[in-house]
């Protein structure tokens, strides 16, 4: 898996991803966003990202989807990392990314986020890097999912994650595709 950086903001990238494999596709047609992408044979994941309104040393992670037949492969996680790091290297000092779902909230876990304690836009919690990853955080954000109308597969994620710690901080690398 091979990770690219394919412009900030202000470097009007437009990235088109075909709407029928991912999820947000018309989002990334923008070019006032940052993007990034992972892939091996073609695009595999996209993230779009832009800077704080409000704090310059803050790069925000607006959009992050993952190519349909290849979702459950940590290809995702992988990339908020690989973007997180970019993000560092350039200067900003905090990274933030909402997640609107169980499953998205593991995803930024995994790539070292931690829920902030907020609630922004559409029912997102609001993740951050650097922060608190102490188990007592991660669980109240899962207590908030909890409190939602879920499909049976979130709340079957739930129920497994009940005591749960935060999960491991996932290597950006290079891989096979499994399979």
């Amino acid at each position: 898996m091979e990770f690219a950086l394919c412009g900030w903001p202000d470097d009007e990238h437009p990235l088109r991803l075909d709407y029928r494999e991912f999820a947000y596709a018309g989002k990334f047609v923008m070019t006032s966003t940052g993007k990034a992408v992972a892939g091996d044979d073609g695009v595999v994941a996209a993230a779009a990202f832009d800077e704080d309104r409000t704090d310059r040393d803050t790069l925000c992670i607006r959009y992050v989807t993952v190519r349909r037949d290849r979702q459950g492969e940590g290809v995702g996680p992988r990339l908020l990392r690989f973007v997180r790091e970019r993000a560092s290297e350039r200067g900003y000092e905090r990274v933030t990314i909402g997640a609107n779902n169980p499953f998205s909230y593991e995803a930024a876990y995994r790539a070292g986020f931690c829920f902030t304690g907020s609630e922004a836009g559409l029912a997102e919690l609001t993740l951050e890097w650097p922060g608190d990853r102490s188990t007592e955080r991660y669980q109240s954000g899962l207590a908030l999912f909890r409190q939602r109308d879920l499909s049976e597969a979130e709340e079957a994620f739930l129920a497994a994650k009940l005591d749960a710690e935060p999960p491991a901080v996932v290597e950006v690398r290079a891989e096979a595709r499994p399979g």
